[in-house]
């Protein structure tokens, strides 16, 4: 130990005495561990973000969206000029019915219809989307209750006048206040409050990838409720046949409709349905099966879109992986540089100091002594190195949230992993050069100019 620890100083005295090439040399391996932090902490804050992302849409879910610019799908190309156009019924609560009855390997599926309303309490009004759902939405997309309860039976089948709200609207309308059992207005009508879900950090990256919104400022309602109470387009009323019937006059005046460009009309009953399948692997099959099975319902009329986001979002995270993984191996290339860097200056360093080396043999210095002196030193400086290193991809993980947005997450992983290659790139690439001085004859050593 004594021997070591006198190897040890004679080390850190060649490397203070040479500070500024012990720190060039010690660059590479400074900024190969700082680049190696810095990026696995991006890797691991975007993994997690796809994870949070994927939480928010939920987890095996295929999403049918009614789309209301529909399109044929035409059998027969000799008479597309002659034949009809098809009417479709839209997405309805029947779809639902038969996916739920027909449709193998499904966990749940949720209807939804979705109207731009707003609230007016006590003299304050805020815009907001009115959601017709069932109990089993929340399950599906991972919402929780802050209080009070979800929807029942009783509810769904009575199409009861209550609500659940989402944290946003018990912050600005019910700050002072309980808002469980308290009626607000929505739209025309008023709801009772029965719940309010906890709040969900939703990120603009999220909104932007996902197409989703901030769910804290919606109010949820049974289906039948809504379709009921508010509005129901699959339903042909007085006031729409006689609107078809202006619209077909005015259609007839501007001589068929040529000079005047006809808004299309939403007639879908819902806007979308969530289908939850019970394992991944089914995701693919069963969406087509689905697809067949609107498409015969609907009259060969392409008025949905399927979509799966939890496939796209697991080909972003495969994407992401992939790229985090390139980065890590730039890094590393780094560090080999930095390791190749000692292995240089220590061979000039064997060179310059020969006589050195001769009159330590000389003295009686073992060989060993030697080879320790020249390892400790090359592994000072990496250790060193590897610290410095350490400091500067925190502080770049740290930046990089804070001026750029991304999310990082720095793991106590990396953070050893940087510390070890650093420390093993002293050890492997000093080998060479402490072997060499150890070789040196005292005698010619001590005769070296």
């Amino acid at each position: 130990m004594k021997r070591l620890l006198v190897n040890l100083q004679i080390a850190s005295s060649a490397i203070l005495a040479n500070k500024l090439r012990a720190s060039l040399t010690a660059l590479g391996i400074i900024f190969g561990v700082a680049a190696v932090i810095a990026m696995l902490a991006i890797g691991n804050g975007a993994q997690q973000e796809i994870l949070e992302q994927i939480k928010l849409v939920g987890v095996n879910n295929i999403i049918i969206n009614a789309v209301v610019e529909q399109k044929d799908k035409k059998e027969d190309k000799g008479n597309d000029k002659q034949a009809k156009p098809k009417t479709s019924p839209g997405l309805t609560l029947a779809d639902v019915k038969n996916i739920r009855e027909h449709i193998p390997n499904i966990k749940a599926v949720s209807p939804e219809v979705m109207i731009e309303t707003q609230i007016i309490k006590d003299g304050t009004q805020r815009k907001t989307k009115l959601l017709g759902v069932e109990s089993v939405y929340f399950d599906i997309s991972n919402f929780k209750l802050e209080k009070g309860v979800f929807f029942n039976d009783l509810h769904l089948e009575q199409s009861a006048s209550v609500c659940i709200i989402g944290s946003a609207i018990k912050t600005k309308f019910f700050s002072k206040e309980e808002p469980i059992g308290k009626s607000i207005k929505v739209g025309q009508h008023w709801l009772k409050i029965i719940g309010v879900l906890e709040a969900k950090n939703i990120t603009a990256s999220s909104m932007s990838n996902l197409g989703i919104r901030d769910y804290n400022f919606d109010v949820y309602a049974p289906v039948r409720t809504v379709l009921l109470k508010y509005v129901n387009r699959n339903l042909v009323t007085k006031a729409s046949i006689q609107q078809a019937a202006n619209e077909a006059q005015q259609n007839s005046e501007n001589g068929g409709g040529n000079n005047k460009e006809v808004k299309v009309k939403n007639y879908h009953q819902l806007d979308k349905i969530v289908v939850q399948i019970t394992e991944t692997d089914f995701l693919t099959p069963t969406s087509e099966i689905i697809a067949r099975m609107l498409q015969r319902r609907h009259l060969n009329v392409i008025d949905y879109e399927i979509s799966m986001p939890e496939m796209l979002l697991k080909q972003q995270q495969s994407t992401k992986q992939i790229f985090n993984w390139v980065l890590f191996a730039i890094a590393c290339i780094s560090l080999l540089v930095g390791g190749i860097g000692i292995m240089n200056i220590m061979l000039a360093s064997v060179l310059e100091r020969i006589k050195e080396i001769g009159l330590r043999l000389s003295l009686g210095a073992k060989k060993t002594d030697i080879v320790s002196q020249f390892m400790l030193e090359a592994m000072l400086i990496s250790v060193t190195g590897g610290i410095i290193g350490i400091v500067l991809g925190v502080s770049l993980a740290i930046m990089i949230s804070t001026i750029a947005g991304i999310p990082t997450i720095i793991s106590a992983s990396s953070v050893i992993i940087s510390f070890v290659v650093s420390a093993s790139v002293g050890l492997v690439f000093g080998i060479a050069p402490a072997q060499r001085a150890a070789k040196q004859d005292p005698i010619t050593s001590l005769r070296y100019e």
